[in-house]
């Protein structure tokens, strides 16, 4: 069958859901199709989307009215199993969880001190040197924390692809670079340096920018870009 003949009007009714959510995003579907994926299939009298219709117009189409639903009053609809009626609760269930616990918010960083609070709470106390990126996206919001190494900063140890990947992986558009000195020392070495050039001439290759390289202590940090040496 070629692309152009599998139209969802070939398709089984029950994977019709399946097939448009691939096609065309979730967003497309309707609350019946949705549940008709929770469910997996109907019966032998009706597709699962025509029981979830069914199930849904009892309940005035009403998400929070079906979790009032038990178990055994979902399996008064003929069609409805235990096995489907407990994957229907199960995923309301995970609903009420995500609305309970709201959208995260991103740490947003204005300056150094934000982007230090971040690291020292990683890397402050550690005894052996890590190396660490945020990820920023154009709003300088942080939309990732990676370890990029350990035990040691040097040219090999820190893989500039690697950050690279990640970078663009998360669609960032700016990176602040830290690591920490276990010594307490915040004066930055040659190797530090160097480093830093090294993955900001990178970044610009690919309009990722260096916004700054934090050396991080318990108390304290440095910043490249507060001292103007990025």
């Amino acid at each position: 069958m070629s692309y152009q003949q599998k139209s969802i009007k070939n398709w089984a009714e029950d994977d019709r859901p399946r097939e448009k959510l691939l096609l065309k995003g979730r967003n497309s579907l309707s609350d019946s199709e949705l549940l008709a994926i929770i469910m997996g299939s109907g019966s032998r009298d009706e597709s699962a989307v025509e029981l979830a219709k069914r199930i849904l117009n009892s309940v005035e189409n009403n998400w929070n009215n079906l979790s009032t639903l038990s178990v055994k009053d979902l399996c008064k609809f003929k069609g409805v199993g235990e096995a489907k009626a407990i994957s229907i609760i199960t995923a309301l269930e995970i609903g009420r969880r995500r609305a309970a616990q709201g959208l995260i918010e991103k740490p947003k960083i204005t300056c150094s001190q934000d982007a230090f609070v971040i690291f020292q709470s990683l890397i402050g106390d550690t005894q052996i040197e890590e190396f660490w990126v945020l990820f920023l996206n154009q709003a300088n919001f942080v939309i990732r924390k990676e370890q990029i190494s350990k035990g040691g900063i040097s040219q090999t140890s820190v893989d500039v692809r690697v950050i690279l990947k990640t970078a663009l992986e998360e669609m960032a558009t700016g990176i602040i670079l830290a690591h920490n000195h276990p010594s307490g020392n915040l004066k930055p070495s040659e190797s530090d340096r160097q480093i830093t050039q090294k993955i900001k001439a990178s970044g610009q290759t690919m309009d990722i920018a260096v916004l700054d390289h934090l050396i991080v202590t318990q108390k304290a940090y440095f910043s490249f870009a507060d001292e103007g040496i990025l």
